[in-house]
């Protein structure tokens, strides 16, 4: 008996309008451009600067072929996910810095470096870091990411177990490197977290998306049934939440893209962690009423002034031309004043072929 065709996304869609933020730079960002991953935005958390990376819409592969090494099966059957919805998502795990810059304690147990990621944090402890950074940055929304939209994330493109290919090596990611995946190379195991950026970022732009720290995400594992689905999610309320990601505490087949687990909502381990995003709760003028904690005089971003740039192309990381928009680097004080501007269509969408 022949088995069914893989699962195929369709990487026409969404259209163009669709792809790009209602407004950018957000009312939050007090600096923002444009590189060879796309949007970038910095929002200032009290002292220290997170980057948020724009996710656009879009569908993936969800789950792991069944001939991939180390698969579960709880990561099948393969299915088609679409992300309707874009969101902003931090560029690297949340850091100690951060943590302590908006909680005033830090609770880690490796805190050799304050860029290294707060862990020791439950998910319900999470909860309450986001609605403290919502009461200090205008206009937005704070959640971990859904399961789907994690994986979606991670993979930036890819359909292979890790997002840079089928092997892994410990120059790559922090893991326990004393076992190898798939006859791979063995390495240094190093029993702790180490700084956020310590690695290569994958094709969006996501530092440490393997290992390191495991990552909670909003919502449990849901069953798959081999179904296209639109934004799913797992359950909620008191369930226990889906983690992802992999840690330095684990074995290599932890890490892959697809592997998935769960932990109650009040678990703490030095090895779990997580990465927030950002969903805008402001209109497309960016009048979003300021809380008070975000209120009054706003200091400069640290770290540069003033550019100018240009719109990406469609397709994180291909050749960029310009729309009529500059991108500025700047003090937070500045609302947005117009939505984004649609690129033509019929561009090519290199990060999708």
């Amino acid at each position: 008996m022949n088995s069914p065709p893989p699962p195929v996304a369709d990487l026409t869609w969404p259209p163009e309008a669709q792809r790009w933020p209602p407004v950018f730079p957000p009312v939050c960002a007090c600096a923002w451009g444009d590189d060879r991953f796309g949007l970038w935005m910095d929002v200032a958390l009290g002292g220290p600067l997170q980057r948020f990376r724009w996710i656009e819409p879009g569908e993936f592969v969800m789950g792991s072929p069944e001939r991939e090494f180390g698969r579960n099966d709880n990561e099948g059957p393969q299915h088609v996910v679409r992300v309707t919805e874009g969101f902003w998502l931090a560029e690297t795990a949340c850091s100690q810095e951060v943590w302590e810059s908006v909680m005033g304690s830090n609770p880690s147990y490796f805190k050799e470096d304050p860029q290294n990621p707060v862990e020791q944090v439950s998910w319900d402890d999470v909860q309450g870091f986001l609605r403290e950074v919502e009461k200090r940055v205008p206009g937005v929304k704070a959640v971990l990411p859904a399961e789907a939209e994690w994986e979606y994330a991670c993979r930036a493109g890819s359909e292979t177990a890790f997002s840079w290919g089928d092997g892994i090596t410990p120059s790559q990611a922090n893991y326990r490197a004393t076992e190898s995946y798939a006859d791979g190379p063995t390495g240094e195991y190093r029993k702790k977290t180490v700084p956020v950026k310590s690695f290569e970022p994958n094709a969006w732009g996501l530092y440490q998306m393997h290992g390191n720290v495991w990552e909670w995400c909003s919502d449990g594992m849901r069953e798959y049934d081999g179904a296209s689905q639109v934004d799913p999610r797992g359950p909620e309320g008191e369930a226990p939440r889906a983690v992802r990601g992999g840690s330095w505490h684990g074995p290599p087949r932890g890490l892959r893209a697809a592997y998935r687990r769960r932990g109650p909502r009040g678990e703490r381990f030095d090895f779990r962690g997580f990465r927030f995003s950002l969903r805008s709760t402001s209109g497309p003028e960016g009048s979003a009423e300021l809380p008070p904690e975000a209120a009054g005089p706003r200091a400069a971003c640290p770290g540069g002034w003033p550019r100018r740039g240009s719109w990406p192309a469609p397709g994180r990381g291909g050749p960029r031309r310009a729309v009529a928009a500059e991108l500025r680097l700047g003090v937070c004080d500045v609302a947005p004043t117009s939505p984004a501007p649609t690129p033509a269509a019929g561009a090519p969408r290199l990060d999708r072929q």
